[in-house]
C-alpha cells in the first residue's frame, strides 16, 4: 500500500484566506474583529498578536484589549458588555484561558451569539445541535474543510472522534453527525480504545498525548485528522497518532505541524466576515 497522502492544511488554509482578503475587499467597509487578553501569559499574547497579523493582511480591522492578570470578572464582564453594545465590532473573541478566579463559562456566555467568532456560547453551540445556521468553532470547522478536500461526501462513513473537549470534541462529533456519518465520541474512560478506532473510516485525535495513536488502531484506508499538538523537551512538536506508522496505513493524515493549526486561523477570519455578513442581514451569509 502507498503512503498515506499527507493533507496540507497550510496550503489549503492559504487558499480560503486568499478567497476572504478578496471578499472583504468587495465590502463596502471593513470587518472588525475585537480580542480580549487578560494577563501577559507569553504564549497567549504571540497568539493574539499573530491572530491580529492575520486579520490586518486581509484587510479586517483588528482591536486589541488588555486587561491586567489581577482585572475582576465584573471588569471583563463590563468590557465584553461594551463591545457587544459597540456597532463598529463585528467579531469578539476572548482568548482562553483566563485566570483562575474568572468563570470561563459566564465570560463566554456573556458575548453576543452573533459576535461570538469562536462559536463557544451556548446559542451557537444549540444551533449547531440543531443544524441550523451559526458561528460553529474554527477547529472543527477547519478539520471538516479539510477532510473534505480528501473526501467530499462522508455521508454513511464510520467516523470516531478521540476526546470530548467542548472546544474540539463535541462540536466536531455533531458536525460529523450533521454531515450524516455514524459517529462516536471516546474519552479517557473508554474501554478497549484501539478495538474502536480501528473500525473508523475517519478518524479523528484531540487530547493533547503525543503519539497516543499507534498505526494499528487506523483502519487501513481511513482519513485521519490529528488535532493534538504537544512541545516536545527537544522543542519539536508533535501530534497524537504516530505520523510515522499512520502514514503506511491511512489514506490520508493531517500532520502536525501545518496540518489543522493554519485552518483554525483561517476558519476565524471567515467566521469574522460571516459575522460582518449575518449582522447586516446579508443573504449571502450562508451557511458553512
Amino acid at each position: 500500500m502507498a503512503d498515506a497522502i499527507i493533507i496540507d492544511g497550510k496550503s489549503i488554509a492559504e487558499g480560503y484566506l486568499a478567497k476572504i482578503k478578496q471578499e472583504v475587499e468587495g465590502l463596502p467597509t471593513p470587518p472588525c474583529l475585537a480580542m480580549v487578553l487578560v494577563g501577559e501569559n507569553p504564549a497567549s499574547l504571540l497568539y493574539v498578536r499573530y491572530k491580529q497579523k492575520h486579520a490586518e493582511s486581509l484587510g479586517i480591522t483588528s482591536l486589541l484589549y488588555m486587561l491586567p492578570a489581577e482585572a475582576s470578572e465584573a471588569e471583563l464582564l463590563h468590557l465584553v458588555n461594551d463591545l457587544n453594545q459597540n456597532p463598529q465590532i463585528d467579531g469578539v473573541l476572548v482568548q482562553l484561558p483566563l485566570p483562575e478566579h474568572i468563570d470561563e463559562f459566564k465570560v463566554i456566555s456573556a458575548i453576543r451569539p452573533d459576535k461570538d467568532v469562536d462559536g463557544f456560547t451556548t446559542e451557537n453551540i444549540g444551533l449547531l445541535a440543531l443544524k441550523k445556521d451559526c458561528l460553529v468553532p474554527c477547529t472543527p470547522l477547519g478539520c471538516i474543510k479539510l477532510l473534505k478536500s480528501v473526501e467530499k461526501d462522508i455521508s454513511g462513513l464510520n467516523a470516531v472522534v478521540v476526546g470530548r473537549s467542548n472546544i474540539v470534541g463535541r462540536p466536531l462529533a455533531q458536525m460529523l453527525l450533521n454531515e450524516n456519518c455514524t459517529v462516536t465520541v471516546t474519552h479517557s474512560h473508554t474501554k478497549d480504545l484501539p478495538d474502536i478506532c480501528v473500525k473508523a473510516d475517519i478518524l479523528a485525535v484531540a487530547v493533547g498525548n503525543p503519539g497516543m495513536v499507534k498505526g494499528n488502531w487506523i483502519k487501513p484506508g481511513a482519513i485521519v485528522l490529528d488535532v493534538g499538538i504537544s512541545y516536545m523537551p527537544d522543542k519539536s512538536i508533535r501530534g497524537d497518532v504516530d505520523f510515522a506508522e499512520a502514514l503506511k496505513v491511512a489514506k490520508a493524515i493531517t500532520p502536525v505541524p501545518k496540518g489543522v493549526g493554519p485552518m483554525t486561523k483561517a476558519m476565524l477570519m471567515h467566521n469574522t466576515v460571516k459575522a460582518y455578513k449575518k449582522r447586516r442581514g446579508w443573504h449571502d451569509a450562508q451557511p458553512d
